[in-house]
């Protein structure tokens, strides 16, 4: 049975939207060392629709010379949720369709390793709610935004999660890694 495992970066007042004001920060090596090994314990991405439309021209297009991850990103078989068809192709993708937790529980069923999420935000909200996020690895920005999408909506119930492991980076990064609190 596989594993969902999230990435995300946000600011420290829960900010996940447009995560372009991360690039101030520059990317501690260690980021890398840490993300490689999430990815390297994957076997299949899972993303909400907006998302694989932002990652498909990114990615598609690099090669390992470019980028360590594109391997990783282009051969992995991907798993598109959302209620509309992607605008974009990119090899080695499935829609799921709309969500339903009942289908990203047989996707887990089926998937012998982790399964990783990045971004997408939404799907990820979804599948807090319904318990289904194994792994939630938070990359901590030293900056509150003010405004944008949260990763945690205002009215959404509480979600309990468990220290797993943190690291703090050189740039001010934390990455704070988290799994299902105990009942």
């Amino acid at each position: 049975m596989g594993a969902i495992v999230v990435h995300e970066f946000i600011a420290l007042d829960g900010v996940f939207e447009d995560p372009s004001w991360t690039f101030e920060y520059g990317f501690d090596p260690k980021m890398g060392e840490t993300l490689g090994a999430i990815t390297a314990e994957s076997k299949a991405i899972l993303l909400g629709r907006t998302t694989f439309e932002m990652f498909a021209p990114a990615w598609s297009t690099r090669a390992a010379e470019d980028d360590p991850g594109a391997p990783f990103f282009n051969d992995t078989m991907k798993y598109v949720v959302g209620a509309r068809e992607p605008q974009v192709e990119w090899a080695n993708s499935t829609r799921l369709g709309p969500y339903d937790p009942n289908v990203i529980r047989k996707l887990k069923d089926d998937t012998d390793g982790s399964i990783y999420i990045s971004g997408s935000g939404t799907l990820v909200r979804a599948l807090l709610a319904d318990g289904l996020v194994d792994n939630l690895h938070l990359f901590v920005y030293p900056i509150a935004l003010g405004k944008g999408k949260r990763l945690w909506r205002d009215g959404v119930d509480a979600t309990k999660l468990a220290l797993v492991r943190c690291e703090v980076y050189d740039n001010g990064v934390v990455h704070l890694d988290y799994g299902p609190a105990a009942a």
